[in-house]
């Protein structure tokens, strides 16, 4: 099998991989905020959930060190892909094929509203 194939397939599992990320990332951010807005619909006090709070902080957190990781990863599998003679790279901020982008609903409507 050609190199050029093979690096492209990482490539696109990687790009997935990111993206994944990415996805958890803004819905854990989403999960926090909506903690905090539901516990002052409520009119709880500020202690009412301050260990789920402090998980979810945790999560994301643990979400960010993840990112960072994938992000060296793909410098790393960069230099590699150079190392091996391949100079075609794949850019972009759109989904790769095969890749797992997730959406969520909100991103999807408010793509169709700006659509009409």
């Amino acid at each position: 099998m050609e190199k050029v194939f093979v690096v492209k397939r990482v490539a696109s599992k990687l790009h997935g991989t990111e993206a994944a990320i990415d996805a958890a990332m803004v819905q854990t951010a989403e999960m926090m905020a909506e903690l905090v807005q539901a516990r002052k619909d409520l009119g709880l006090s500020a202690t009412v959930g301050a260990v789920v709070t402090t998980k979810v902080a945790a999560a994301l957190a643990a979400l960010s060190e993840a990112r960072t990781a994938m992000v060296e990863a793909h410098g790393e599998l960069d230099q590699t892909r150079l190392r091996l003679g391949i100079r075609t790279k794949m850019l972009g901020f759109d989904a790769k094929e095969g890749s797992a982008q997730v959406q969520t609903e909100e991103m999807t409507e408010e793509r169709l509203s700006a659509a009409s």
